[in-house]
């Protein structure tokens, strides 16, 4: 039975079923906040007045418990997710929030793909039902739905001035607007997560104590991950703290923006986590992470980054970062041959902006002059691509990036050891408990992390010919390792 309050009241008439149910549920959830410190009378006019937006609970409440109509909108809802708000954000970051961001004080629902969503001509219908035994979805942050709202509307207005929508579905165009209106978020979330294109199968076969060894054993490449609205608002926000750097707003040791002392040297690096040191500093500390140095705790932007990371099966759930550096190239800018410190657990990665460029592996990498340095095999790093290093790709091979052509940003995401961890790290309760999703690209299995190499490989036996980085030394089966990866 319809409510007589709302078939005469004006304001609500401009509204239709279905969106004054997600109105109705949206209250619903905040009703115990909106009831704080007034009467009981009002609280029951309030709930009342939540309850009639929606015609199917005030009919099922009239027909089955009359007088009780609002014992769905206590805090003692037999719902059990209600108010089952976490701080993982598993959705894509161009979704959008009315679809989902009410409470499920809705009775018989099984997910979230049941919410009515708008379509292009400003109508409504019902996406279908998810089957009864699919695994509820985690929920997301309102923390975690500003930031993906604010995405959102980027997007739309990036998607309008280009007159396509590419960057919506990873590459389509025509009739995507109005399809992606008709998607849940959990729908349009399977389709990019299942366009991500991942290469696990680089070969580079050197000698490492006296045996050939795939020495690009552990790493992956990953593209298709981040849109490019989502990079442009990453690289934004990046801009945006290198401002706060020069202008003293940053920690002492998160912002360095050395001055240029020859080619290759001088790039600018944002540290959050902790900070850690390249070589022997003058005070004699070692390389690695200083402990009684204090830098600034993750953006969250970077934190929906690592839900991204996590969420989408790039990294194990057992490996999630809590520190990153941002390393900001100009032209001729480069990073010298170095095996990351066991400072920092593996797999670790690294998300590349702005530019393609090289990065070069090998067990002998040689410096041919400033900036500039060959080894075994480039690896070309995509524009949003990210870089997964583990196993002998790790810690057997040493990695370099040559001088940048032109202007380039990287973020590394590592997982400090427990056990150097800086004595004012403070743990990111929003980073505690992140899952994949529940669905992955080769069948239902879970991913689980690569067993890593403890020790370096001893370096004996190989000496390799002085080449330019684009004519590596390989394996007959190492050209297809060089070309990225697979369409």
């Amino acid at each position: 039975m319809t409510d007589p309050r709302r078939s005469n009241d004006p304001f609500l008439l401009r509204y239709d079923d279905s969106e004054l149910r997600i109105a109705s549920e949206f209250l619903s959830t905040w009703l115990p906040f909106l009831s704080r410190d007034i009467c009981g009378h009002c609280t029951q006019i309030l709930s009342d007045r939540i309850l009639c937006l929606s015609p199917e609970v005030n009919d099922r409440t009239e027909s089955s418990n009359s007088g009780e109509g609002s014992s769905c909108l206590t805090p003692d809802c037999d719902d059990k997710d209600v108010d089952d708000y976490d701080t993982h954000s598993l959705g894509s970051w161009k979704d959008e929030a009315e679809t989902n961001s009410v409470g499920s004080c809705k009775h018989g629902t099984n997910g979230w793909l049941d919410s009515p969503v708008a379509d292009a001509a400003g109508g409504s219908r019902e996406v279908e039902k998810p089957v009864e035994n699919e695994t509820p979805r985690v929920r997301m942050s309102w923390a975690d739905m500003a930031q993906e709202d604010e995405l959102e509307a980027e997007g739309e207005i990036e998607e309008n001035k280009q007159g396509s929508n590419e960057d919506v579905l990873n590459g389509e165009s025509g009739g995507v607007a109005r399809r992606k209106m008709e998607l849940s978020r959990d729908q349009r979330e399977y389709i990019r997560f299942m366009n991500v294109r991942r290469k696990k199968d680089f070969i580079c076969l050197e000698r490492v104590n006296g045996k050939f060894t795939n020495i690009l054993q552990g790493l992956e490449l990953h593209t298709g991950v981040f849109s490019a609205v989502e990079q442009k608002r990453i690289v934004d926000c990046i801009h945006d703290l290198v401002e706060k750097g020069r202008k003293g707003e940053l920690k002492e040791r998160t912002f360095t923006a050395p001055r240029k002392w020859m080619r290759g040297k001088g790039r600018i690096t944002i540290q959050f986590g902790c900070c850690y040191n390249y070589a022997t500093d003058r005070n004699g500390n070692p390389p690695g992470i200083l402990k009684d140095k204090e830098v600034d705790p993750l953006p969250s932007l970077f934190k929906v980054i690592i839900k991204r990371l996590i969420g989408w099966h790039v990294l194990p759930p057992s490996c999630v970062p809590d520190s990153c550096i941002v390393n900001i190239y100009e032209e001729g800018d480069c990073i010298p041959p170095h095996i990351d410190n066991h400072d920092f657990v593996r797999p670790f990665c690294t998300i590349s902006f702005l530019s393609e460029c090289n990065i070069v592996f090998g067990t002998d990498l040689k410096v041919e002059g400033p900036g500039e340095f060959s080894g075994a095999i480039p690896i070309p790093l995509p524009v949003g691509s990210v870089l997964v290093l583990n196993g002998n790709g790790a810690d057997v091979a040493k990695h370099c990036v040559p001088a940048v052509p032109t202007k380039r940003i990287s973020i590394t995401f590592r997982r400090m050891d427990e056990s150097k961890r800086p004595i004012h790290y403070a743990p990111e309760p929003d980073l505690e408990g992140v899952q994949p999703l529940h669905y992955e690209e080769g069948g239902p299995k879970r991913s689980t992390p690569q067993r890593h190499i403890g020790k370096q490989g001893t370096r004996g036996g190989y000496r390799p010919e002085r080449r330019r980085a684009e004519e590596p030394r390989y394996s007959p089966r190492t050209r297809g390792a060089m070309r990225g990866p697979r369409a």
